[in-house]
């Protein structure tokens, strides 16, 4: 028990750092839902798979740009014939994230390994401070082209408002709301924000008009994905009402999905947003039945076990990362999984966040302003070194039926 417990202080640590994240810690999925605690795997080297046909197109939606202010273009990231000195900036040496910082670096590596030629990686560790990280950033830059982190949110919100972003940095997080991004700083961190507004968008297209019942837990990510929803589905002309269940399990939980069973009932919302873990999901599921059309973002995506395959969740309609629900995407199958301990699916996506990281890196080293490429997070779309820097992230829509998700096609 005691262990346990150590276990989810930690992991309670890590979020908060990271920044309260779109999947724990601002990295997908729940992107700020507790980072699961799992115990740190050395890592192994990455088995390549071999690419397949490209799956047929699936209904996307996008993400929010983050824009950059004006200003002057950032330094060459590349002297000309030389080899790519990418300077990856993670907190290893943290109590709280260095399981999550080393499972991005075995990503990074793993696409590095397979698409690396012409780019040295030097693998900079810091601890929790954002001042060490920013030390550690200010030293990278004089020794390196480009500067893929940091990890952490405040570290992020450091580097961005300091002036020794004078090279082209890849940040890995969401700096502070107001923070303002220098030019030569282009981030890709996933936000469950930004993929509760994908959320609104898109269900939005496939129930047009509808009056939604968004249904949120207690916890303060779970709330961040209720807000974006809410405010993003009003912004389009729909109406909501938010109603909020009870943590944990037992009569506190039955009773307030109880209530939500009778407002569904009177109320006949026309479609449910559910801002919940996959638990909690599963619990309102099997109360409410699947008469309603269910949504969710990547928090309610569960991890089916063998010899259950969860049928209280059948038709539920979610966002995730085509990593986690495109298996037999050529993209995705052409880079090697994380091959140590099993991982929860928030770190699965920490790792895939690594992979398009490195690849997003390639493509500035080349200099090249704009740029799309077909990502293992999602299709992404960036410009840089013209002007203001934007990124954008478009992510598929999947539908669980059976114990497995199944991509929802393009109407």
């Amino acid at each position: 028990m005691l262990i346990k417990s150590l276990k989810g202080v930690l992991a309670a640590l890590a979020v908060t750092t990271l920044g309260a994240c779109s999947t724990p810690c601002d990295v997908s999925g729940r992107l700020c839902a507790p980072i699961e605690a799992n115990t740190r795997a050395p890592l192994a080297q990455p088995r390549v798979a071999p690419p397949v046909q490209p799956a047929e197109p699936e209904a996307e939606v996008q993400t929010m740009p983050i824009d950059s202010p004006d200003g002057p273009a950032p330094e060459a990231a590349v002297p000309s014939g030389k080899p790519v000195r990418v300077g990856l900036l993670l907190p290893l040496r943290s109590a709280t994230l260095a399981q999550p910082a080393e499972i991005l670096r075995a990503g990074f590596m793993a696409a590095h390994a397979r698409e690396g030629a012409g780019f040295t990686v030097e693998v900079i560790e810091t601890g929790d401070g954002a001042q060490e990280a920013l030390d550690a950033y200010a030293r990278a830059v004089d020794s390196n082209d480009i500067v893929v982190g940091p990890l952490s949110r405040p570290a992020v919100s450091a580097v961005a408002g300091s002036p020794a972003a004078r090279k082209p940095t890849i940040a890995l997080n969401h700096p502070d709301a107001g923070t303002v991004v220098p030019a030569n700083m282009l981030v890709i961190g996933l936000s469950i924000e930004d993929e509760a507004r994908q959320a609104a968008a898109w269900v939005g297209r496939e129930q047009p008009g509808a009056n939604a019942l968004i249904v949120s837990g207690t916890s303060a990510w779970q709330r961040r994905i209720a807000t974006a929803f809410g405010e993003e589905w009003a912004r389009l002309g729909h109406e909501s009402q938010l109603v909020e269940i009870a943590s944990g399990s037992g009569y506190e939980i039955e009773m307030s999905i109880g209530k939500v069973n009778s407002k569904i009932q009177t109320e006949a919302p026309n479609l449910i947003f559910a801002a919940l873990d996959p638990f909690q999901t599963r619990q309102l599921r099997g109360v409410i039945g699947a008469n309603v059309p269910f949504y969710g973002a990547s928090s309610v995506n569960p991890r089916a076990v063998a010899g259950d395959t969860l049928p209280e969740l059948d038709g539920m309609r979610m966002l995730d990362l085509p990593w986690v629900v495109q298996r037999d995407n050529a993209t995705v199958m052409a880079y090697p999984r994380w091959n140590g301990a099993a991982l929860g699916l928030d770190m699965e996506r920490l790792y895939a966040l690594g992979i398009d990281a490195f690849r997003v890196t390639r493509e500035i080293a080349q200099g090249r302003t704009a740029f799309e490429l077909d990502g293992v997070t999602g299709k992404l779309k960036a410009s840089f070194g013209a002007g203001n820097a934007k990124f954008t992230r478009t992510v598929p829509a999947a539908v669980y039926q059976a114990g497995t998700t199944r991509p929802i096609l393009a109407h």
